[in-house]
């Protein structure tokens, strides 16, 4: 018989089947009269043990699944430092160590205030309930969607002494997402995960439920978008990607929407290369310029993460749901509304970035890695040239500000006045790094600058904003202003980085963009 071919025309086309992108496409293909085609550049997770099985996630960084990009030379940050970005479907939630959490109320608030109208808590909240299917108390919480989130059973001997020593030192043991703020507080996390360690991600929530049983939903993977496609009338109308020779092109075309979900990366770099952007900056890299938006690859915020690691005087776990199963949130200074500081607990080294400056390491070690929740240096996402296969120039600008240095040296100081607490008597050995030697705010942030890591949370390059504001691309629907019939939906379109692990707002994000779509 013969093969039937692929449909060239869709009613929307997705571009990233990432941690937006797959919720996108579920949400809008539950009408059955509405055709959907995702573009993923990377493989399936289907069946792959690498991706689902989440004690794995840290096998995955610069590994195939990775995208791998390296960072500019960072005038008083880490240019060694790498942005891992997956290749996957499913995205980054199909890489990560899925820590859940509902952005504080106060952020979401403030994209309010920001001119996003519809962005409030009190807007976005019910989709969180929506999205999950959570085990922790509370009348607020979902019961019924498709992201199980689940609480980390207490099962780690060295994180509840650590739990202990930070109630010894005035941080108290406070769970989280329960829709409150934690200002000062430390608790297990919740995790996007399913009770057999099966990662909880966008794809296997969303996506694979569906796969193969809904004939308007096309998936194709192995396809890297090169440029979006434009009628005379500056409408968005389809996509051109490479195919998986890697030599010819084909296209898909769109009758009502493409919708850009590639990431705070990539999207920026794919609508740069289709002449929407910086005027000045394409016409440099021979990029006709379709619609001159400044804000396009600007205004990239980060969690930076810094490490402070300690040789532990007795075996830690050698199970784990991921390995770092403890969050501790801490406010710097008084008057704030919001944590400024975050820890992760690891019941791992962590020498990704030290190893190599000559600080020890051993098997047998745990870590706190502090960030900086709110962190005032921008960076930005800009083209290396009109070439799509070529790496974007990503400059993070970390530390520039010295807000950040200040937070992040405040926190290795809190670190340490956590371990020597009376609870982690038993368990705080050595310090490995920095190493006690590093006192002072100039040694403190010399170790900073050379060794500090990212929590891998970039976000706002085609931020959202009021319709009249020339320097947010998006208008609070997401649309890309300029030209018409194109949507973004990832962690790209915030206004600024919660102060939190942002994947199940980026699934939120996925989620109000399908009603948005769906009420036009």
């Amino acid at each position: 018989m013969p093969t039937e071919s692929p449909r060239d025309e869709f009613d929307y086309v997705v571009v990233g089947g990432g941690t937006a992108g797959a919720v996108v496409a579920a949400r809008l293909t539950e009408d059955p009269d509405v055709t959907v085609c995702v573009l993923e550049a990377g493989p399936s997770d289907v069946g792959d043990d690498n991706i689902l099985r989440l004690t794995k996630w840290m096998a995955l960084l610069e590994s195939g699944y990775d995208w791998d990009y390296p960072v500019e030379p960072q005038e008083n940050g880490n240019s060694f430092m790498r942005h891992a970005r997956a290749k996957v479907l499913g995205g980054c939630s199909s890489h990560n160590s899925c820590i859940a959490f509902w952005a504080p109320a106060e952020d979401l608030d403030e994209w309010g205030s920001l001119g996003c109208t519809g962005w409030s808590a009190a807007d976005c909240f019910p989709l969180y309930q929506r999205l999950e299917t959570n085990d922790a108390p509370g009348d607020h919480h979902g019961r019924s969607g498709p992201v199980n989130i689940m609480s980390v059973p207490p099962n780690d001997p060295c994180g509840s002494a650590l739990l202990e020593a930070c109630a010894a030192a005035g941080i108290p043991t406070t769970p989280f997402n329960t829709g409150t703020t934690v200002k000062r507080g430390a608790h297990w996390f919740q995790i996007n995960s399913r009770p057999d360690g099966t990662r909880s991600s966008a794809s296997v929530s969303y996506l694979h439920p569906v796969i193969g049983k809904r004939p308007n939903l096309e998936i194709r993977t192995g396809l890297q978008a090169k440029r979006l496609l434009f009628d005379e009338g500056r409408r968005c109308a389809g996509v051109e990607y490479l195919h998986p020779d890697t030599i010819h092109s084909g296209s898909v075309s769109a009758r009502r929407e493409v919708i850009v979900s590639c990431g705070a990366i990539d999207s920026p770099k794919l609508l740069m290369l289709s002449g929407i952007g910086p005027a000045g900056h394409l016409r440099e890299c021979g990029v006709e310029v379709r619609a001159d938006s400044p804000g396009v690859g600007s205004h990239l915020q980060d969690h930076p993460e810094g490490v402070i690691m300690w040789e532990a005087k007795q075996p830690m776990v050698t199970s784990s749901t991921q390995w770092w199963e403890i969050g501790i949130f801490a406010d710097t200074e008084p008057g704030l509304d919001r944590p400024d500081l975050m820890f992760h607990y690891g019941s791992v080294p962590f020498d990704l970035n030290t190893y190599r400056r000559g600080y020890p390491t051993t098997d047998n070690a745990f870590c706190l890695t502090p960030n900086v929740t709110r962190a005032r240096s921008m960076g930005t996402v800009r083209l290396r040239t009109r070439d799509f296969r070529d790496k974007p120039k990503v400059d993070p600008r970390y530390f520039t500000d010295e807000h950040d240095v200040r937070v992040m040296t405040y926190g290795l100081r809190l670190a340490r006045e956590i371990a020597a607490q009376a609870p982690m008597a038993e368990w705080a050995g050595a310090e490995l790094a920095p190493g006690p030697d590093a006192t002072t705010d100039d040694e403190l942030f010399a170790y900073i600058r050379q060794t500090h890591n990212t929590v891998y949370h970039p976000a706002g390059t085609v931020r959202m904003g009021a319709s009249d504001d020339a320097d947010s691309p998006l208008d609070p629907q997401l649309r890309v202003k300029g030209v018409s019939g194109l949507r973004v939906a990832d962690a790209s379109i915030m206004p600024f980085l919660p102060a939190v692990n942002p994947c199940i707002t980026t699934m939120m994000i996925g989620e109000k963009c399908a009603d948005m779509i769906k009420a036009t």
